[in-house]
């Protein structure tokens, strides 16, 4: 199963309209990690899953590509 954590933190971040810089700041973290996310070349550490998922209301299942909603 191929890892797409990178693609649905993208797509959370499009569908609430926030730059990187702007979903940063939500998380605490720079524009330049979410960036490394969305590209795959580092992942969220479960902290940031849990974090997204509370602030942005998708499941955790969702963002890890478990399931399609």
């Amino acid at each position: 199963m191929e890892i797409m954590i990178g693609e649905r933190v993208k797509e959370v971040r499009a569908e609430n309209k926030m730059t990187q810089r702007e979903f940063g700041e939500k998380l605490s973290v720079s524009q330049d990690t979410i960036s490394l996310w969305e590209k795959g070349k580092s992942l969220p550490s479960t902290e940031y899953v849990i974090l997204i998922c509370r602030k942005f209301g998708v499941s955790a299942d969702y963002l890890l590509g478990l399931k399609d909603f």
